[in-house]
């Protein structure tokens, strides 16, 4: 094929800027799918991105565009996830391409993940074309929105382009300006195979499919491939590309973006970001692939059944061929026996792959609270990475702690800048700078990651009403003081609900934390004793109620002292059952200690 006549890009943008309603659009014009067929959110093929509304997983798909010149173009697009848990999966995507769409909300204008993003792009080289989305709003300001991308992020007036992604506004000109604009892919048909790992999908009856964009010469079915860093070879069994749906063709060359299957089963044996070379005639260098993101946070996964735990690997292999972005390791726990300690991006990032483990592969799971890793350094000069806190040595050999601190960039208005400023100073932020970027105010602290994981981007959207947003990068560890705080039920530790917290907050969050199980622990047939303890004290306590079985029904009047025998009796069977009976805790109370 015509490497002149490609075009490969990707959509970019903050969260709800429209990506996805443009990526449709694109398909609908283009003629790629028919009106009868279309559903909104139509790359987003899982059933937990189309209810929650958000892309988890980056789509690819080809196009095929007659233009004004009379040539016929290949569109080979990504579609991305907004949200900066799945930046990772942005990264895999700009890798595969020449050139990048930043898209923008007109009533929205640039926000933080906008500009993260188009840096991201610039380190990967590409053209950016800069387009303003929602233009059908009635009563907005466009021009408002064309000078922020001019004085933030410097872009030509001339390149800025105007659509609505959902009535199909300005579609036609942006397709023309993609092709006039973003560059074709370079490459070498008659150089050694050289193509790109950068995705991964698992397929019950074709085994992995490799999602690849190839860099030089041609990639053909009955070839004989090698991963160059698993040091792994295979026959090509199948080669295709999406429209969207799989469509097998007969070769894919230099430039060209598509899927290949090589009946391969086993997860471990592929990954993301790997170079694809040919066996008889391969390349020098392999490509350099992507830098492995480290998690941020940190907590046990375990399977309700015992038995289930096989099950449990199984799948979480699975889902890591697609998201690399997944740690796990073994682990054991008192109370629930054999799971995994799994490190994520953040705490949507968790809830995602919780929710995929149960649904696609039907298990029924318990989650840990969620921690952060810790360092620890001991008196002998030792330094330990601590991701779980039962790990936590004793104080006595522990010389200092430190903790992971982020970078947040907020883009407020400034009007609620004071607001921001007080709720990043309660998160223990430290105050690092402040500029004015065209009518909005850019304010940047350090704040520890305990603190920005759990609700703060929640905090900042209320506190300015939805019109400020953030973004955080990795900064590094600093000295802090920390607790092992404790839940004790019927004076037995359950170390699902352990935790590191902050010294200072250990009561406030114990006390949180009892009161919160109280709510949601069901009444037993014996009294449930809850207590938070940190550094061998009890710092809060409650107790749910025996539930009660009228003994002496049975009974009508008569003398009293027939029913105080039945009532010292319940009174002793009681008391047995709470020394052998183990209490009954329901998933909302491991969920409820998740959301604290």
């Amino acid at each position: 094929m015509d490497k002149s006549l490609i075009r490969n890009f990707s959509i970019i943008a903050h969260i709800d800027h429209g990506k996805s309603t443009l990526a449709d659009r694109f398909l609908l014009f283009a003629g790629a799918i028919d009106e009868r067929k279309f559903k909104n959110q139509l790359l987003d093929d899982m059933d937990l991105e189309r209810e929650r509304g958000i892309t988890i997983k980056a789509s690819a798909v080809r196009i095929e565009y007659n233009a004004n010149d009379g040539k016929r173009y290949v569109f080979n697009l990504i579609d991305t996830p907004g949200h900066v848990d799945f930046t990772y999966e942005v990264e895999k995507s700009l890798k595969a391409c020449e050139g990048a769409l930043l898209l923008v909300d007109v009533s929205q204008g640039v926000e933080s993940q906008t500009v993260a993003n188009y840096y991201l792009a610039i380190d990967n080289n590409l053209e950016m074309l800069p387009v303003i989305n929602k233009i059908d709003i009635a009563n907005i300001d466009i021009d408002h929105a064309k000078i922020q991308l001019i004085e933030i992020l410097k872009f030509k007036e001339d390149d800025i382009q105007l659509v609505s992604a959902k009535e199909g506004i300005g579609i036609k000109e942006l397709f023309e300006k993609i092709v006039s604009f973003i560059p074709a892919p370079d490459g070498d048909f008659n150089a050694p195979l050289k193509a790109l790992i950068f995705d991964l999908k698992y397929d019950i009856y074709k085994g992995i499919i490799i999602y690849v964009r190839v860099m030089d010469g041609i990639i053909k079915p009955g070839m004989r491939i090698k991963m160059m860093h698993m040091d792994k070879e295979y026959g090509v069994e199948e080669i295709g590309v999406f429209r969207p749906e799989q469509e097998k063709v007969k070769e894919l060359g230099a430039g060209e973006v598509g899927y290949i299957t090589c009946n391969v089963h086993e997860p471990r044996e592929v990954r993301v970001g790997d170079t694809i070379t040919d066996v008889i005639n391969p390349t020098k260098e392999p490509l350099a692939g992507y830098r492995q993101l480290k998690p941020l946070v940190f907590c046990g996964v375990f399977p309700v059944n015992t038995m289930d735990f096989m099950a449990l690997r199984e799948a979480i292999e699975k889902l890591r061929l697609s998201d690399p972005s997944l740690v796990y390791e073994p682990e054991s726990s008192q109370s629930f026996g054999h799971g995994f300690r799994c490190g994520f991006l953040g705490l949507l990032h968790m809830e995602i792959v919780q929710e995929r483990l149960q649904r696609e592969y039907d298990l029924n799971l318990v989650l840990t609270t969620p921690n952060v890793q810790f360092r620890i350094k001991t008196k002998d000069g030792k330094a330990i990475t601590l991701d779980s806190p039962t790990a936590l040595p004793d104080s006595s050999i522990i010389s200092g702690v430190e903790e992971p601190y982020l970078t947040v960039t907020i883009l407020t208005p400034v009007a609620n800048m004071d607001a921001v400023m007080e709720l990043a100073k309660k998160k223990r932020g430290i105050f690092i700078g402040s500029e004015y970027v065209s009518d909005r105010m850019k304010i940047i602290f350090d704040i520890p990651l305990s603190e920005v994981i759990v609700d703060f981007n929640d905090a900042v959207k209320s506190v300015t009403r939805g019109y400020g947003s953030i973004d955080y990068k990795f900064k590094g560890f600093l000295p802090t003081r920390i607790s092992k705080l404790d839940i004790m039920i019927n004076d037995k530790i359950c170390d699902a609900f352990s935790c590191l917290v902050f010294k200072d907050y250990a009561y406030e969050k114990g006390l949180a934390l009892v009161t919160k199980l109280k709510d949601v622990i069901p009444q037993q047939l014996f009294e449930v004793r809850i207590q938070a303890t940190s550094e061998g004290r009890i710092i809060s306590s409650a107790r749910v109620k025996a539930m009660g079985k009228n003994v002496t029904a049975k009974c009508y009047g008569g003398d009293i002292s027939r029913k105080r025998k039945l009532w010292e009796k319940q009174k002793e069977g009681k008391k047995r059952m709470k020394q052998f009976g183990n209490v009954e805790i329901p998933q909302e109370a491991f969920l409820a200690a998740l959301k604290l």
